[in-house]
């Protein structure tokens, strides 16, 4: 990242060299099992590498493919998929997307117009998606998709390569810039039947199901970025000098940093224990959203409180915080807005 990670942000996007490299290290999708060519570790291996990429400032798209694209594919893809397709997500070869929002839906997956109707013995797709993460990268999709024989929803496996995909522009972001996030189009695209992943009509229920390792992943990211945050202010204020004495000797800048290392120390406590609860299938919905709610929020206190104290130098690009800042804002929309997780935690009240 050091090397090669303004060039990422100026280019919009990591180059594949990136994913290879990872995958040497043995950080891509450790949870798939050997036999389909991973580590088979349990997911907590893959938090682990989400919070040192979060804390190392480096693009997420690692984990978005690791921690939720690729357990789609491991639990409800039929054994042809998983052995054409899971190896190539943990040796780099294959890059893996989810696509869900559209450009009038949003988190509102009710509203979903992409539609997939039988012909003979193939899926023909039509549709749109957008802010989709990995999207000019990508080698497969897990595509949320209405179908002509359920009312609910499905998600096909579709392969980038098939006739018809084609990605739109590389979107402009506030931040995330090294993160490629594209449009993508189906028009007529034909997969075969069996890359239906589940059960026709239950890809909601399945996504619901999925959605707790998301989350928690989520927040993984935002404890280890407000980490960061914090370091990046501690080193600053106790170097720099006001008034001649550090910036740290003053009274609110103390203020300030116990705020921040409270707030810490309570999140590592509560990640761990959503880990744990997520480890042995305990981690609800209702929990997950509570995690992704508190630790996003919280770093996004914890980022913002830590720039002001660089003071101007927080607004120069050249300092660390300044892209700390700008990558954290998302954190509070991806995954379900922090509106969304509110909305969950209500209803079960």
């Amino acid at each position: 990242m050091e090397v090669h990670g303004e060039r990422w942000e100026n280019d919009g996007v990591a180059e594949r060299g990136y994913w290879t490299r990872a995958a040497e290290l043995g950080m891509l999708a450790p949870q798939v099992p050997e036999k389909y060519g991973g580590s088979g570790f349990d997911i907590s291996y893959g938090l682990v590498v989400s919070e040192e990429i979060a804390y190392a400032l480096a693009p997420n798209t690692l984990q978005t493919h690791s921690d939720v694209v690729v357990d789609y594919v491991l639990h409800f893809a039929n054994e042809d998929l998983k052995h054409r397709w899971l190896p190539g997500s943990c040796d780099g070869s294959a890059i893996g997307a989810i696509a869900m929002t559209e450009p009038g839906a949003g988190s509102d997956l009710h509203s979903l117009r992409t539609m997939a109707r039988r012909a003979e013995e193939k899926w023909i797709v039509n549709g749109s998606k957008t802010h989709i993460s990995n999207g000019q990268l990508c080698d497969y999709v897990v595509t949320a998709t209405k179908t002509d024989g359920a009312k609910g929803l499905s998600l096909l496996l579709i392969p980038t390569h098939a006739v018809g995909f084609k990605r739109g522009r590389n979107l402009d972001k506030i931040g995330q810039h090294s993160g490629d996030t594209s449009e993508l189009f189906y028009e007529n695209v034909e997969v075969p039947l069996d890359h239906l992943l589940g059960e026709e009509g239950k890809g909601l229920s399945i996504m619901v199901g999925q959605l707790p390792q998301e989350r928690l992943s989520i927040a993984a990211a935002s404890q280890a970025g407000a980490q960061r945050a914090y370091d990046e202010a501690l080193a600053f204020v106790r170097n720099r000098r006001a008034f001649g004495r550090t910036v740290l000797e003053f009274q609110n800048t103390q203020f300030e940093l116990a705020e921040m290392k409270s707030l810490l120390q309570v999140g590592w406590a509560h990640l761990d224990w959503a880990i744990q609860r997520h480890l042995v299938g305990g981690l609800t919905p209702e929990e997950a959203a509570i995690a992704k709610l508190w630790h996003t929020e919280a770093h996004w206190k914890i980022v913002d409180a830590a720039l002001q104290l660089h003071g101007g130098a927080g607004y120069m690009n050249e300092y660390p915080i300044a892209r700390a800042w700008r990558d954290a804002r998302v954190q509070r929309i991806f995954g379900g807005t922090s509106e969304i997780m509110k909305q969950v935690i209500g209803k079960r009240l």
